[in-house]
């Protein structure tokens, strides 16, 4: 890809937001397994950050979605991993499919909401069965006169305890997997949901993530995106923009990793000299780099043909592989390097290890992106 001077100051820009608004709050928003969404979605929405390849008749800025991916990767510099997930979500996750798919009044009541910052929304697929196994989720949505009637469960539902409004994907009707399911936008104050405690979980902590029940909710259909029965489909083309925001939004995180352990091992002594003068570790941390550097070159990729309307589910879901597996071994590496201080709670290398552990889990485990891979490839078994 070429970068313009506008790809550089959209660069600027949300990298001097996360500078001054977010990442001095890092460690209250962390102590606190929480922070200001609303508070903070609306400042990046008077930027106009939230709707940077979004329409802009709804108020976003109408560019393609190498600008997105610009933005995407500056959120790596953010020092708590589950604020720039929770962006992520609103920007990447929750919003595509509205975007691409709604109707005038989808566009006009919920996205143009989210762009703006004055809603936050996530994206309600995973059940305590089904994770990456989309097609076997049992939440249900019943036709009554105009309504659906929603029945069942979402879990590891990151925004949850703070959203005004769900992207949820639900059955409704058929005996097809995948085709008998539907992209359904649910606000959260309805009668009959429900919300557990936030999740305790290993990293993201300063991301509120929440399981969510449905008993009897009522939803207008108008609240269905694009058509009933391809809910799936369209979760598949938005997991395309969430699998390549989970590889450019890993990129500067494991730079930093990269870099605060070269500053580390050159002022730590150990028998005499510098930790940095070994050259077993000069060369992993270079090792490191290439492989980062590697992966961004991937997933520019990617992004180039997906602006140029190419399939690029081989190589975004490549690049999510990738990615996930890279920056387990980026913290692993480093952090060996920086001996005890490493098992520290607050070291920075030890808070990338345990937010990122979910890179390989949300949004396809690895296996499911071998199994995407495989098939592109052709090699995997027919029966």
């Amino acid at each position: 890809m070429i970068f313009t001077e506008e790809h550089e100051a959209i660069r600027k820009t949300i990298a001097q937001f996360i500078d001054k608004e977010i990442n001095p709050h890092h460690e209250q928003w962390e102590r606190e397994g929480i922070f200001p969404a609303h508070e903070l979605f609306k400042k990046m929405g008077d930027l106009g950050l939230l709707g940077i390849a979004k329409p802009e008749e709804y108020g976003g800025m109408g560019l393609d979605y190498s600008y997105q991916i610009v933005f995407s990767e500056e959120l790596g510099r953010i020092t708590s991993g589950g604020v720039s997930m929770a962006i992520g979500v609103q920007t990447d996750m929750a919003t595509p499919a509205m975007a691409k798919f709604g109707s005038d009044y989808i566009k006009q009541n919920f996205l143009a909401k989210a762009i703006s910052g004055d809603a936050v929304c996530s994206i309600a697929v995973s059940e305590p069965h089904a994770g990456s196994d989309v097609a076997n989720i049992k939440t249900t949505a019943v036709k009554d006169g105009d309504d659906y009637i929603i029945n069942g469960s979402k879990m590891w539902i990151t925004n949850a305890t703070q959203a005004d409004y769900l992207c949820l994907l639900a059955n409704t009707g058929g005996d097809n997997p995948h085709k008998s399911k539907s992209l359904i936008v649910v606000p959260t104050d309805l009668p009959g949901i429900s919300m557990s405690e936030k999740l305790d979980k290993l990293g993201m902590r300063s991301s509120d993530t929440a399981q969510i029940f449905f008993d009897n909710v009522r939803v207008p259909q108008k609240n269905l995106i694009g058509e009933e029965g391809m809910g799936f489909t369209y979760q598949m083309i938005q997991f395309q923009e969430e699998r390549l925001y989970a590889a450019a939004g890993g990129l500067k995180a494991m730079e930093h990793a990269i870099n605060t352990t070269i500053e580390y091992t050159r002022e730590r002594q150990a028998y005499g000299k510098s930790l940095l003068d070994n050259q077993v570790i000069q060369f992993r941390l270079a090792e490191l780099q290439t492989e980062v550097e590697a992966l961004r070159a991937l997933t520019y990729d990617a992004v180039e043909g997906y602006i140029n309307g190419e399939d690029v589910t081989l190589k975004a879901s490549m690049a999510k592989l990738k990615a996930g597996r890279l920056v387990r071994e980026v913290a692993d590496s480093c952090l060996q390097y920086w001996g005890g201080m490493g098992f520290m709670w607050d070291n920075p290398v030890s808070q990338l290890f345990r937010d990122q552990r979910i890179a390989s889990i949300g949004g396809g485990a690895d296996e499911v992106m071998l199994g995407i891979i495989c098939k592109k490839m052709g090699i995997l078994s027919r029966k």
